[in-house]
C-alpha cells in the first residue's frame, strides 16, 4: 500500500500546531523505548547519551523534542537547541517508516531535512535503516 502524496490541510495544521506537544512526545518516547526493549529498534544508547532531538512534521505544524538519557528516550525541553533535527511532511515520514523510501532518497530529493551534528545524523539514519518494521504494530495495521 503506497502512501499517497497528500499534505495536511493548512486549517488542521494551524490547530495541531497550537496543541500541547507533551502527549505526542510521551507517545513517541514510549513507542521508541518499547521497540528498543523488544529488539526491533537496535539502539545503542551509549552513542546517543545526552543528545537531544527535534522532529518537525512540517505540513502538520507539529514539533517534538526528545533526548536519550543513556538508557532510554525521554522528553526534552523545547527551549534548547537540539543536537539533531529531522524535518519532513507527514507523508514522507510515513514513507520512511513503511520503507517505501529510504532516508537517503528522501534527503537527496530535499523531502527530508537533517540539521545539526552530521555524525549523529549518520548514526540515526543507520538506526532507521536497521529497524524491521514487520515486527511492529504498524505492520499489522498495514496488513489490513
Amino acid at each position: 500500500m503506497a502512501v499517497p502524496d497528500l499534505k495536511v490541510p493548512a486549517a488542521l495544521a494551524r490547530v495541531l500546531g497550537k496543541l500541547p506537544a507533551t502527549p505526542p512526545v510521551w507517545g513517541l518516547t514510549r513507542m521508541l523505548n518499547l521497540l528498543a526493549a523488544r529488539g526491533v529498534l537496535p539502539v545503542d544508547h551509549s552513542l546517543l547519551a545526552g543528545r537531544s532531538f527535534r522532529i518537525r512534521v512540517l505540513d502538520a505544524g507539529i514539533t517534538l523534542h526528545f533526548a536519550s538519557d543513556g538508557q532510554r528516550f525521554v522528553s526534552a525541553e523545547a527551549s534548547s537547541e537540539p543536537d539533531l533535527q529531522l524535518s519532513a511532511d507527514l507523508a514522507d515520514f510515513a514513507r520512511l517508516m513503511l520503507r517505501e523510501e529510504d532516508p537517503d532518497t528522501l534527503f537527496f530529493n530535499r523531502r527530508l531535512r537533517i540539521e545539526g551534528d552530521t555524525e549523529l545524523g549518520l548514526v540515526v539514519k543507520n538506526l532507521l535503516d536497521s529497524v524491521d518494521w514487520q515486527h511492529t504494530p504498524l505492520a499489522r495495521f498495514m496488513a489490513v
